[in-house]
C-alpha cells in the first residue's frame, strides 16, 4: 500500500525501525498505550471510542524483504445490542500480522533499481518509509475483523416485542392476546347487537314506566 503522505514520527501510531536494523532475524519488542483515532471499528454498529486507551504490544522481525510486524491491540469497545438495543461493551483483543516492505528491495529482498515500476504489486504491500511505518490501517483491519457485526448483549437475548417494543428480558411473561382478525368483523358486530339490545331493553323499561304512573 503505497503512501504519498510523509510519515511524522510524533504520530504515535507510526513507528521508527532505526533501532531494528536490517539484518535478518534482529528483533525488537515494543509496547504502547495510544488513544483511539477516530472511528476505529464498525461505523453505527460497535466500536472503540475515539480517545479511549488502546494497548499495543507489538514484535518486529527484520526480514530479507522488510520488517515483519506481529501484534496484538487491546481496547474497550462499546455498541448497542442489534436485538434489545441496550449498551453493550466488550473486551477487545485483534491480533495483526504485516510485512512492511524496504522500498528498494522486490518480494525475494534483492535490490531494484527503481522502486515502485509495478503499481498492482504496490497497491497490495505496505511499505516502510524513510525507515518508518504507519501502523494504523493495518490497525484498523484487524480491529474490524475482531469486532462481532451483530453484537448482542448476552447470547440467548429476546429483544424487543414487535407490537409495543418493551424489552423482553425486563419482563419474561410479556405478551399481548392475540385476535384473528378473521373474527374481528364478527365480534364488532356482536359488541354492535349487544349495545342495540340494551338500548332497546332500556326503551321498553322507560316505556312500561310510563304506562304504570297513566295507570295510577
Amino acid at each position: 500500500m503505497a503512501s504519498n503522505a510523509r510519515l511524522d514520527h510524533r504520530n504515535p501510531l507510526v513507528f521508527d525501525t532505526h533501532e531494528l536494523g536490517r539484518r535478518p532475524g534482529a528483533l525488537q519488542r515494543l509496547s504502547r498505550t495510544i488513544d483511539a483515532p477516530a472511528d476505529l471499528g464498525i461505523q453505527g454498529v460497535i466500536g472503540v471510542p475515539e480517545g479511549a486507551p488502546v494497548e499495543l504490544e507489538l514484535r518486529l522481525e527484520s526480514v530479507m524483504e522488510g520488517v515483519l510486524v506481529t501484534g496484538t491491540a487491546r481496547a474497550q469497545a462499546e455498541g448497542e445490542c442489534v436485538r434489545c438495543l441496550e449498551p453493550v461493551g466488550l473486551e477487545l483483543e485483534a491480533d495483526f500480522q504485516e510485512l512492511f516492505s524496504y522500498p528498494d528491495a522486490d518480494d525475494r529482498g534483492r535490490v531494484i533499481a527503481e522502486p515502485g515500476d509495478d503499481a498492482e504489486d504496490d497497491e497490495d504491500r505496505f511499505f516502510l518509509e524513510d525507515g518508518l511505518f504507519d501502523l494504523e490501517p493495518l490497525l484498523r483491519d484487524a480491529v474490524v475483523l475482531a469486532l462481532p457485526m451483530q453484537p448482542v448483549c448476552q447470547e440467548d437475548c429476546p429483544g424487543l416485542c414487535s407490537e409495543c417494543g418493551a424489552r423482553l428480558a425486563d419482563d419474561p411473561d410479556h405478551h399481548h392476546d392475540a385476535v384473528d382478525i378473521r373474527w374481528a368483523a364478527l365480534q364488532g358486530l356482536a359488541g354492535s347487537l349487544e349495545d342495540g339490545e340494551k338500548d332497546e331493553m332500556s326503551g321498553a323499561d322507560a316505556e312500561a314506566g310510563v304506562d304504570e304512573k297513566q295507570e295510577k
